[in-house]
């Protein structure tokens, strides 16, 4: 079966979250100890959960934070240092401010959810006080990178995983800074960085709104070149902006962001998806409206499965069956369509659903994005094919992505189709991949501690380890 039979094949398909609506006593999610097993293809990571909380918890304290801590953070001035090869050599020491509010939560959360090591809270807090040394003013954006010391270097864009993204133009860069500030609130236990986190948000919309915001945007998805469109709206932006008011609203209620979160909801179901095809279009008109260009059919695939698994957890938070049966489902739709039926993984994205043409690589975020909400489904609801579909994509990334069998710390980031191993990289990933170790080392550790029981809808604690 082709690609583009398998769109018209599954469009549409229903996904029944079985004991969905009366897991809130809490039904079992497998008759076996390991909820993960069993499923038909018999593609299984071939682990107890206590196993898989293992590996979890070594790819992330043995083989990721003791890396980062060697290499990249910068302990003295604050920071992290991104732009190293696979064995930590440095490339330079630019300090871009992406990554400096990405890490800012990562160690954050860290503290406040799995080790409450002080350490881990000290390197928030330098990263912390390194951003906001000299914020931007009024409508300003932060600057794209710093020098070591601190110096903005320029607001020009950069280079990410080989493609140029103008993130001193676009709110990119303010949200992860936002971000990192809300978390490190709930760290520091100083609410003051909550409220510069809403400034932030408040601030990012009233530019996300402008009729000529971001006109390049776009083109990053077609590796750099086509159509300017001022005011442009993107799945990333409400997701990113859902996430940080979901996040926010776990620590207190307020009505302003509670409104920002339904507008990205709204936004993503009623207006990015696309009934045609059942899947999330990345790229619309300033009015909300399918843009007449080349980015009319567009699906960036990893967005939509990133977007889904947020969805999930915000249902989560709001008690909702609904919200989280329609996210489950689309989530479902986006791993069956992005699938790579020859060589494994999931593809970031398809410039033109109607042409077939897809974007090859397979980047790490992407595979992540789909454990992260693939156990989310599996812990709250217990779904066989959300089973089916962590084993196999599990199974495919411990195979390929950890380069420990290449003598490097780390898993491979950004690459191509086959996951063909480069001697040498130019980054180093700090945030999709610390965030699901996190995330799914936490949702593990709740599985085991109710013996394997769906959670249902209400909230529920994080036990420590």
């Amino acid at each position: 079966m082709n690609r583009r039979e398998l769109l018209k094949l599954s469009a549409g398909a229903a996904v029944s979250l079985v004991g969905l609506s009366n897991c809130r006593t809490g039904q079992s999610a497998s008759t076996d100890e390991n909820p993960l097993r069993g499923n038909r293809e018999g593609k299984s990571p071939g682990r107890s959960l206590a196993e898989l909380r293992d590996q979890y918890r070594y790819d992330l304290f043995d083989d990721f934070l003791p890396f980062i801590d060697k290499h990249v953070i910068d302990h003295e001035l604050g920071g992290f240092m991104c732009n190293a090869d696979r064995d930590g050599t440095l490339l330079n020491t630019t300090k871009n401010s992406w990554y400096i509010g990405r890490g800012i939560w990562v160690y954050s959360f860290l503290y406040s959810e799995l080790t409450h090591e002080k350490k881990h809270l000290e390197v928030a807090r330098k990263a912390t006080e390194f951003i906001l040394r000299d914020p931007p003013k009024g409508n300003d954006l932060w600057p794209a990178e710093y020098t070591k010391e601190g110096r903005p270097i320029t607001a020009k864009g950069q280079y990410i995983g080989g493609r140029f993204h103008p993130v001193s133009k676009q709110v990119y860069g303010d949200l992860f800074i936002a971000n990192g500030l809300a978390e490190y609130a709930r760290a520091s236990g100083e609410g003051r960085y909550w409220q510069m986190a809403k400034g932030i948000m408040q601030k990012c919309i009233r530019i996300y709104d402008r009729p000529d915001y971001a006109p390049t945007a776009p083109q990053v998805y077609l590796g750099g070149e086509g159509s300017q469109m001022p005011g442009v709206r993107l799945l990333g932006v409400w997701m990113l902006l859902l996430r940080l008011g979901s996040q926010m609203l776990m620590q207190r209620p307020d009505v302003d962001i509670q409104g920002v979160v339904d507008r990205c909801l709204n936004a993503i179901f009623k207006r990015h998806y696309n009934a045609d095809y059942d899947l999330i279009n990345e790229v619309l008109n300033h009015d909300m409206s399918r843009p007449d260009n080349e980015y009319r059919d567009l699906v960036y695939t990893g967005h939509g499965i990133e977007t889904m698994w947020m969805v999930l957890y915000e249902a989560r938070r709001r008690e909702d069956p609904k919200l989280f049966d329609k996210a489950a489902r689309l989530l479902r739709r986006h791993l069956e369509v992005a699938w790579d039926d020859v060589y494994g993984g999931l593809f970031r994205g398809v410039k033109n659903v109607d042409r077939n043409t897809w974007i090859l690589d397979k980047a790490l975020w992407v595979q992540e994005e789909a454990l992260i909400g693939t156990l989310a489904v599996i812990e709250h609801a217990g779904a066989a094919w959300a089973k089916e579909w962590f084993s196999k994509i599990y199974t495919f990334v411990q195979d390929k992505y950890p380069l420990k069998k290449h003598g490097y710390a780390l898993w491979d980031f950004w690459p191509d189709r086959k996951v063909t191993f480069v001697k040498h990289y130019s980054r180093i990933g700090n945030f999709h991949h610390p965030r699901h170790l996190m995330l799914n080392l936490l949702a593990i550790q709740r599985m085991i501690a109710r013996g394997g029981k769906t959670s249902g809808i209400p909230p529920i604690r994080n036990p420590l380890p």
